[in-house]
């Protein structure tokens, strides 16, 4: 027997620990992270929701890594003359019109259990969660944030006052919140299954309700749901191979930000010059990623040709050591990324989201259940690349990590935060791999975000405090223009990693500005 050390990363400590418990009892990584994903939806509840969207990375040794989508597609209602009918010109970000995808995340657990062929109960991986919404969950300063900030805009909704402003107010930080709605949707899940959320008695409950609020979701879209197992894009750096998501997601610009900053670096560089070169090589691939995602069946001849080592070049040659004009438009998004790998060296990388504070601020009688108002992502412009059509999905923040090393090392590894999640991924594997740095200090080191993120419409370049005090002068006078931030913002994000050694070890790493933790243990394996 030897040991083989099991890991797990959460934007919370009650997540990542319901997590490794499944990890340590010998379950999968995948079970664990459907406990751990209920159950930040219930500790969580501002960031995600079982009626929001999912990607999964899941890689076993010696295999492929297998990406799962399970982001919802507009309903077969929500065309571009229904919307102009009701007095539109775009989709709103709040309110039954703003509920018009479904949420995806439940049939993406469903999906990744038939994967790796859990035989771990549903009533144990929920059961952490519904208790929690039952008895109740402490109110973190993040989730307090966050319902003042709606408070005002969400005044309208009255099932979400009634859940989320019980004394008739925002909640406040260290107060108890419960959910027994939710803890009732869960238990229905358990006895059910989570294909009832699709098709059966809860599907029908939530069409029904979502109708009578004036949403355009019926059953019949609920019915035609299925997540989908596809294969992730990737892309060769010096280090190793790294994995991202492919559309409607924006992984292509994470991949090309690190294959760019790959091909320009140099190991004498500064700390200003790795910097710099990180933010021109976001610059440069958010312009592609802007022209190009969409919905898959709307991607251009060139996508099959965007992580080509020739467009790679063209792109690392147009950085100079002045900074590139910008703004460009930019997107905000609240998430959840979770990382973990289990006993067997199956490695996880995870993301589930709303989108914005509270999603669509819908919250569906009787379910506790918060929707998502991801379809702000599609256009009501009928020649925009993401304009809104039945069965189409729009444009994703969304996109879990991976990278499977040359020295056998893997690394799970992400962040909530919209238009930050490529440029923290970034700044974290960069400062890993190129800088050297330990992993915990890789994620809390300064960072900084170009354009917009959750809790910010701004499309400027912000710098962390400290990291400003270093660098800040000499790259304002690269031509970037900075606005300055709090160190350790949360606008920058919650990253987090989990790294599998080839030797059998785990480091676990989350962010200091969330309220996360990443854990490692032991277990025994028998050869």
């Amino acid at each position: 027997m030897t040991a083989h050390a099991i890991a797990f990363s959460a934007p919370h400590a009650q997540a990542a620990e319901i997590g490794l418990d499944v990890l340590r009892e010998g379950g999968s990584a995948v079970d664990a992270m459907i406990a751990a994903a209920a159950a930040i939806t219930v500790l969580y509840p501002h960031m995600n929701s079982i009626a929001g969207d999912g990607f999964w990375l899941i890689h076993k040794p010696g295999a492929e890594p297998l990406a799962i989508d399970a982001c919802g597609f507009a309903t077969g209602l929500a065309s571009i003359d229904w919307y102009q009918s009701q007095g539109l010109t775009q989709i709103p970000s709040r309110g039954s019109l703003a509920t018009v995808t479904m949420g995806g995340t439940l049939a993406g657990w469903e999906a990744a259990r038939n994967i790796i062929a859990s035989t771990t109960p549903l009533s144990r991986l929920l059961a952490p969660a519904i208790a929690l919404a039952r008895g109740g969950i402490t109110v973190t300063k993040s989730l307090a944030a966050a319902s003042r900030k709606v408070e005002q805009e969400l005044a309208g909704q009255a099932e979400y006052r009634r859940v989320f402003m019980p004394n008739n107010r925002p909640l406040q930080e260290g107060e108890t919140l419960t959910n027994s709605d939710l803890a009732t949707t869960l238990t229905w899940l358990v006895n059910h299954g989570l294909e009832s959320a699709y098709r059966g008695e809860l599907a029908e409950h939530i069409a029904s309700e979502l109708e009578v609020q004036g949403s355009p979701l019926r059953l019949s879209d609920l019915q035609q749901y299925r997540a989908q197992v596809v294969k992730p894009l990737s892309v060769q750096t010096r280090f190793g191979q790294c994995y991202n998501l492919p559309a409607p997601t924006q992984g292509v610009a994470s991949l090309l930000i690190l294959a760019i900053y790959d091909r320009l670096y140099k190991s004498e560089w500064s700390e200003e010059e790795r910097v710099h070169g990180l933010i021109e090589a976001t610059k440069l691939a958010f312009l592609v990623r802007d022209r190009e995602v969409a919905d898959p069946r709307r991607l251009s001849d060139r996508w099959n040709h965007l992580l080509s080592d020739e467009h790679i070049d063209q792109l690392a040659a147009v950085v100079s050591k002045q900074a590139l004009p910008w703004p460009q438009v930019a997107e905000p998004g609240d998430t959840v990324w979770m990382g973990c790998v289990d006993s067997q060296g199956t490695a996880v990388s995870f993301i589930q989201s709303l989108y914005w504070e509270f999603g669509s601020g819908v919250v569906v009688p009787g379910t506790g259940l918060v929707w998502n108002n991801r379809g702000v992502g599609f256009s009501l412009d009928p020649n925009h690349r993401n304009a809104l059509a039945p069965g189409y999905k729009p444009f994703h923040t969304l996109n879990p990590a991976l990278c499977v090393l040359n020295d056998g090392r893997r690394i799970s590894y992400g962040t909530m935060g919209g238009e930050g999640q490529p440029q923290t991924q970034a700044a974290l594997l960069t400062r890993y791999l190129y800088d050297g740095l330990p992993l915990g200090e890789a994620i809390s080191r300064g960072r900084w975000l170009l354009g917009r993120t959750w809790g910010d419409n701004n499309h400027d370049l912000k710098m962390e405090l400290d990291l400003f005090d270093t660098l800040g002068e000499n790259l304002r006078a690269r031509g970037h223009s900075i606005k300055t931030v709090a160190s350790h913002s949360e606008i920058m994000g919650h990253a987090g990693a989990v790294v599998s050694h080839s030797d059998g070890r785990a480091t676990a790493a989350s962010d200091p500005r969330s309220d996360g933790i990443g854990l490692v243990a032991a277990v025994e394996r028998v050869q």
